[in-house]
């Protein structure tokens, strides 16, 4: 019987006393009894750990518990496919190109494998460059390591894929087994569950294609990774009497980096230390002449050591699913590791994962993740946005649609490889949750959902580098003029402190009301005028306001002034409105103001217009019209159109905003009501008994200015 390490008891009860049946792979078993185990250890953790306040701070089995979740089969396959099982199929082109990637991928029956696309000249001289090596690569040296590998998911199929490989290699089965779970895959994670269920996954996988191999004693490099927080090193000193002074010193080393191992996990780096050499020292100690205190020392230290050499290794391959933690819910440890170590990806956990494990892959090797859709446009992930465009090579991109994977934001599995290759076109497709609406897509990629083939340097050209894959030429050319930001400068407004204390609907106000002023505040989706609801309270200078400990007041030079605004936040399609009266506003309704008296009907016609919204599924694809990317927008300077198409364009807007203004007072939530539509072909005389007989009765007990709100004079 094998023997995992120490605390490996609970997949020995599960091998040892579970029927053999239940492990047959054909009938589903293995799957049933993982995703049995994965629910029952997960489930309630996590729902504990959701369930605390945002101002909540995860620590430890926290962060495993809260940030799992789960990859679907087919993006698995996906994932791999892509990654190992091009690696494999580049070394084979290489070695020997008379078959095409497609039917290399064929042949080994990879419905998901995605080719390249064709190349340009420049470009397949540095492919074979790069590729030269991989003539030589032999199966048995590939390193693949998942280091988040929560139940073992990913391990399993490229458990797979190996074996596929293998057996075209001519090797058996059997032998193929042996050396997958020693040389080839290794795994890491902080859950010690998600460790005990990736040790079972990987063995009863390996126990399909090799019965004996539950009869040999294997360790396979499966590990959760030590905590040593808890220990004080001098407990250790009566080990280290029994070392030499090289080794002591290097495990007091991994001691130290090992203090916060279940908060920071697998994005500790480890120095290159002679492990074997240690491990063996450590083995050469008498066993019949340890004391019991010294036998939990040496197993601890050669936990530390094993978790450490899969850290320190550089990997052929890297396929994990990280977990997705803002650094809002980060403790005062890891938020300080992670501006310490990560500066550039330091937003968020995935984030951190991709910069840590992508620098960990071998030159020419693959990392792929499967991570939120966020590092691809937001500002908060721009300098990793840039460092990857500058360092690495986009092999192939699956954007995810909202829900996809079975959460509610957008996704995307990147295929990054540890190569610039300058000319390269990678391959990016786009999945729909109506693609899925049966569990899988039909087809991988779809025809239609923004397949396309380009070269990442394109995005330089884009203000923020976002990763605009579905842009065509004609896009990228559009951002080589000028910025709307060179025209007109964007402003956020004020931030009251408490919007209930300070501010008002305008029926709520007798008004005119001395130091209440009008206010916009984002609002509803609506274009060209409106959403003119609210007034502010700015009495004595604001004087109330500024004493607020929360308030934050911006740009007062800009307030209470003409422009054009805009809701920064949006479930929908951007929209923009010309306020043509002096307004205050705040961050939610930001405003923009010409630079030198550049036309206002001019800009909001622009901004309005099919072009920008298009331009915005680059530059905000995940709807949120913040200040920063509207200010990116091209823009086509007034001069540069011609008078005749000029005067045209500022005339159809004049009469877009008059009909969006009347349209606007037609209802009683504007300001300007004065009669509704429906009462327009009612007399004068019958309308005003209509409003005393009905209106004044309803509304007169409260303190409403009625005669405002409906109009009568």
């Amino acid at each position: 019987m094998f023997t995992p390490n120490y605390h490996g008891g609970i997949i020995q009860h599960l091998i040892n006393d579970i029927d053999e049946a239940d492990f047959d792979v054909t009938r589903g078993g293995q799957v049933e009894i993982i995703g049995w185990l994965y629910q029952y250890y997960n489930t309630e953790p996590k729902e504990v750990a959701i369930s605390q306040p945002k101002s909540h701070k995860f620590r430890n089995n926290e962060i495993a518990s809260a940030t799992q979740i789960f990859t679907p089969d087919w993006i698995v396959k996906y994932m791999v496919q892509n990654s190992l099982g091009k690696l494999w199929i580049r070394h084979i082109v290489a070695k020997n190109g008379s078959l095409s990637e497609k039917q290399l991928a064929e042949q080994f029956q990879w419905q998901y494998y995605m080719e390249d696309g064709p190349q340009p000249k420049e470009a397949i001289v540095e492919i074979t460059s790069t590729e030269n090596s991989l003539e030589d690569l032999n199966i048995q040296d590939i390193k693949f390591i998942d280091p988040a590998m929560g139940s073992g998911h990913i391990l399993v199929y490229a458990f797979d894929v190996l074996m596929d490989i293998y057996i075209s290699e001519g090797f058996s089965k059997r032998e193929a087994t042996e050396l997958i779970i020693t040389n080839n895959l290794s795994g890491l994670d902080i859950d010690m569950r998600a460790f005990q269920l990736s040790y079972f996954s990987v063995m009863m996988k390996a126990r399909q294609y090799n019965r004996r191999i539950l009869s040999v004693n294997h360790s396979i490099n499966v590990f959760s990774i030590p905590d040593t927080s808890d220990l004080a090193i001098e407990s250790f000193n009566v080990l280290f009497e029994q070392l030499t002074e090289k080794t002591v010193a290097i495990l007091k080393e991994l001691l130290a980096i090992f203090v916060h191992g279940s908060e920071f996990g697998s994005l500790l780096k480890v120095g290159q230390y002679n492990f074997e050499m240690i491990l063996s020292e450590l083995d050469g100690l008498n066993e019949h002449q340890l004391s019991f205190e010294l036998i939990p020392l040496i197993e601890k230290s050669k936990e530390i050591i094993k978790a450490a050499k899969l850290l320190a290794q550089p990997y052929h391959v890297v396929i994990t699913n990280p977990p997705y933690m803002g650094s809002s819910r980060m403790s005062p440890a890891l938020a300080k590791f992670a501006k310490e170590v990560y500066p550039n990806s330091k937003s968020d956990l995935f984030s951190m994962f991709m910069e840590r494990w992508g620098s960990a892959t071998l030159s020419g090797g693959y990392s792929c993740m499967v991570t939120m859709q966020s590092w691809m446009f937001l500002s908060s992930f721009e300098k990793m946005r840039k460092n990857i465009l500058t360092k690495y090579t986009i092999s192939n991109l699956m954007h995810m649609e909202n829900n996809v994977m079975g959460i509610a934001f957008g996704t995307a599995v990147t295929i990054l490889r540890n190569t610039l290759l300058p000319d390269f076109s990678g391959t990016y497709h786009q999945i729909k949750t109506t693609d899925v609406t049966k569990g899988i897509p039909a087809v991988v990629p779809i025809t239609g959902n923004r397949f396309n083939r380009t070269n990442q340097a394109n995005f330089k050209k884009i203000p923020g580098s976002p990763i605009a894959y579905w842009a065509t030429k004609k896009v990228f050319k559009s951002f080589e003029r000028s910025t709307l930001d060179e025209h007109f400068k964007g402003k956020e407004g004020l931030g009251t402190g408490n919007n209930r204390v300070f501010l008002k609907y305008w029926f709520e106000l007798i008004l005119p009301n001395e130091g209440w002023y009008p206010y916009q505040k984002g609002g509803a989706y609506r274009k060209w005028y409106g959403n003119n609801n609210y007034y502010v309270d700015w009495r004595n200078d604001g004087r109330n306001m500024k004493a607020m400990p929360k308030s934050n007041i911006r740009n007062l030079p800009f307030q209470y002034s003409i422009g054009i605004t805009w809701s920064a936040i949006s479930s929908g399609k951007p929209s923009f409105r010309y306020t043509q009266t002096k307004y205050f506003f705040d961050s939610k309704g930001p405003m923009m103001f010409h630079v030198h008296e550049e036309s206002y009907f001019f800009a909001i016609g622009y901004l309005n217009s099919k072009v920008t919204e298009y331009f915005l599924t680059f530059l905000s694809p995940t709807l949120d019209y913040r200040l920063g990317q509207i200010q990116k927008l091209p823009f086509i300077d007034e001069e540069v159109v011609s008078r005749i198409e000029l005067q045209r364009i500022l005339t159809l807007v004049s009469q877009t905003l008059d009909t969006s203004k009347k349209e606007w007072n037609q209802y009683e939530e504007s300001i300007d009501f004065y009669k509704h539509p429906l009462l327009t072909h009612i007399a004068d005389d019958n309308l005003s008994i209509w409003y005393y007989s009905v209106v004044l009765t309803n509304l007169g007990a409260k303190n409403v200015p009625i005669f405002r709100l409906w109009g009568v004079k």
